[in-house]
């Protein structure tokens, strides 16, 4: 489950389960944090996108949303160009927002609104690495918004809404306030995880330092803000066990933190479109 390793096959039979909604337009699945959206060489049952066109029996399927390999959640796929192109003109037009949840090192004390310039990062031996930088040609801007859902025992569960969706952006940004993600291997403190994970996968003794496995981000919801409606996955296992043994949070109250940052972001969303209507 590595940059430089190939991922286990999906199982065929798990597939259905990770179903969140499905109609003759799209299908809305929660992707694990181990697996790969984009076809892989290692046949259709390595990658969201080949296992969806295996379940469906079709030749090709449009990928609408994306998440990174290591980030879970929520994930929509076209099943033709009209459906694809009403979704990303969504996207581009900021009518259609994502949700995430994520857990922090160190507690953060109020929310984050962060509005930098991102671009490559010329210091790092890894080529994909990015970082916050000035603007110019080569640097895009980027928005994000880390709201505390709760801190504790040294860690802080937090919501966090973009909008933009830059590579890495959430994962730079936590970084940059000083509050990397947990699992970070190349946003956190030592970069040189993220290498040697690429050349021989996770190891187990480093589960003390980094606390989990993948960085815990989980993309929690998708929709259209007009229709005030959201695809929403449940937060993945590991994610959850970090809560529960590390945190000491019980079932309920991870339960309620979700909906609590699903209303939190649901008021936001519906301020940004009222203000929208207005012209402000």
């Amino acid at each position: 489950m590595n940059e430089g390793a190939d991922s286990p096959l999906i199982d065929p039979n798990s597939f259905p389960n990770w179903i969140i909604y499905e109609d003759e337009h799209i299908l809305v699945l929660d992707k694990p944090g181990w697996l790969v959206c984009h076809p892989s060489k290692n046949g259709p049952w390595s990658s969201l996108v080949g296992a969806a066109k295996e379940y469906l029996g079709v030749e090709s399927i449009h990928l609408a949303s994306r998440l990174d390999r290591e980030t879970s959640g929520v994930v929509l796929l076209a099943k033709h160009r009209g459906a694809a192109s009403r979704w990303q003109k969504g996207i581009e037009l900021k009518t259609v927002r994502r949700s995430y949840l994520t857990i922090l090192e160190g507690e953060m004390e109020g929310s984050r609104e962060i509005s930098t310039f991102l671009g490559k990062d010329p210091t790092s031996e890894v080529f994909v690495k990015q970082r916050v930088t000035e603007n110019s040609k080569k640097s895009q801007r980027a928005e994000s918004a880390f709201i505390p859902l709760e801190v504790k025992n040294g860690y802080t569960f937090a919501l966090v809404l973009t909008r933009t969706g830059r590579k890495h952006q959430i994962r730079v940004h936590a970084q940059s306030i000083g509050y990397p993600l947990v699992g970070e291997k190349l946003y956190g403190r030592d970069e040189t995880y993220y290498l040697r994970f690429c050349e021989g996968g996770w190891k187990n003794e480093w589960m003390e330092d980094l606390g989990m496995s993948r960085q815990a981000l989980h993309g929690r919801s998708l929709g259209f803000i007009a229709n005030d409606f959201y695809y929403k996955a449940d937060l993945a296992v590991d994610m959850r066990d970090f809560l529960l043994e590390k945190m000491g949070f019980s079932e309920a109250e991870i339960n309620a933190m979700q909906a609590k940052g699903d209303e939190t972001a649901r008021i936001r969303w519906m301020k940004e479109l009222s203000c929208a209507d207005a012209g402000e």
